[in-house]
């Protein structure tokens, strides 16, 4: 069976997390989550004081930043400079920070060729916002996985309740906001590419989804 090349964007809470990280095991492939390189990036800058809008503070830390993925027992991890912070990323300051470093040229460039890198020997999916439109526009197979602002605001409530005290409309509040600056940004705004597959997960099961993707990768091969 041929090795493709699957992107997967979609705003914050539509599921793409664990529905990119199905799909890859189901098929094989390797999974990369992209946001978490941005998160990783935020975190670093937070860590130095460095300010989202410094572009040559920013640019001096990508120039020393290594970054790459490590698979054990406790999942897939992120290592920046060897140390692992998939732990520390997962915060809604990290979040909202990653949103505006994203916004930044010199971390995209940094990040972009990192990631085309990642996905050169193909059979790999990547998860992200511009994956299928800016990274990898010649993808073998697009997705955009979205839902209703409510929904989303609602699983993401549900991950984060376990590790802070914040509350939904917090979470509301930021993910709308979060929206707001993906989709409104002029470097690589959040939206579908225009040969992507969209799918509305709001009244769908993550298995459901995964057997809708995993049709559409069968019809590809």
């Amino acid at each position: 069976m041929k090795r493709l090349l699957i992107t997967i964007d979609g705003p914050a809470g539509a599921g793409k997390t664990t529905v990119s990280r199905e799909l890859a095991a189901r098929l094989g492939y390797k999974y990369i989550d992209t946001g978490a390189l941005y998160r990783g990036v935020a975190f670093e800058a937070n860590a130095r004081g460095i300010s989202p809008d410094d572009h040559e503070g920013l640019e001096k830390l990508c120039s020393g930043l290594e970054m790459t993925f490590k698979l054990n027992e406790k999942g897939l991890r992120l290592l920046c400079n060897r140390v692992d912070v998939t732990d520390l990323i997962r915060t809604p300051e990290i979040s909202m920070l990653a949103s505006a470093v994203s916004a930044q040229s010199v971390v995209r460039n940094y990040l972009l060729g990192l990631q085309r890198q990642m996905g050169e020997a193909k059979g790999v999916v990547f998860e992200g916002r511009d994956m299928g439109t800016v990274v990898f526009p010649k993808a073998d197979l697009k997705f955009f996985l979205d839902a209703s602002k409510r929904i989303r605001a609602i699983r993401r409530f549900k991950e984060l309740s376990s590790q802070s005290s914040i509350t939904l409309a917090e979470v509301e509040r930021d993910l709308n906001k979060r929206d707001a600056d993906d989709s409104s940004r002029q470097l690589a705004p959040l939206v579908p590419a225009a040969d992507a597959i969209c799918i509305d997960s709001a009244d769908m099961s993550i298995p459901e989804v995964v057997e809708l993707m995993l049709k559409y990768v069968e019809a590809k091969c």
